[in-house]
């Protein structure tokens, strides 16, 4: 379970005094705790994915806006922070491989681009992330 994962690495970082690990990691538990505390029962290896995908996405975009203002020290952080999350995550899927994924499932040109989303969710699930299956998708079914 990755909860308890996280748990283990954040006393880690406490003991090395890592400020950054132990600043990432409890957010992590915190939103994992309060997305299990609203189920009310043991998330799910892909609920505990996904949560995990959206703090992913957050940095990103964290990450853009420090780009776009220049700021070297946030770029560094975000970009740390990056590492820790993305440790978490499945081995994501290379562009190559999603193709080849679809085209097995079925995503074929000319199809609607929901239904071949219908079919790309569930397939690729946390082995790759929302922007490069939508951008995959699109390149597929035009």
């Amino acid at each position: 379970m990755l909860k308890t994962v996280v748990f283990d690495q954040l006393k880690q970082a406490m003991k090395n005094k890592d400020a950054l690990a132990k600043g990432v990691l409890t957010l992590v538990k915190s939103a994992l705790d309060l997305a299990e505390k609203e189920k009310g029962a043991e998330l799910t290896p892909q609920e505990e994915i996904a949560i995990i995908n959206r703090e992913v996405k957050q940095t990103n975009q964290a990450l853009d806006g420090a780009k776009q203002a220049n700021r070297t020290d946030l770029i560094e952080k975000e970009e740390a922070k990056l590492v820790i999350l993305k440790g978490f995550l499945p081995k994501q899927l290379s562009e190559q491989e999603i193709i080849e994924a679809l085209q097995t499932a079925g995503v074929t040109a000319g199809m609607n681009m929901g239904d071949a989303m219908k079919i790309a969710k569930p397939l690729l699930d946390g082995k790759a992330d929302g922007a490069t299956m939508s951008k995959v998708v699109k390149s597929l079914i035009s």
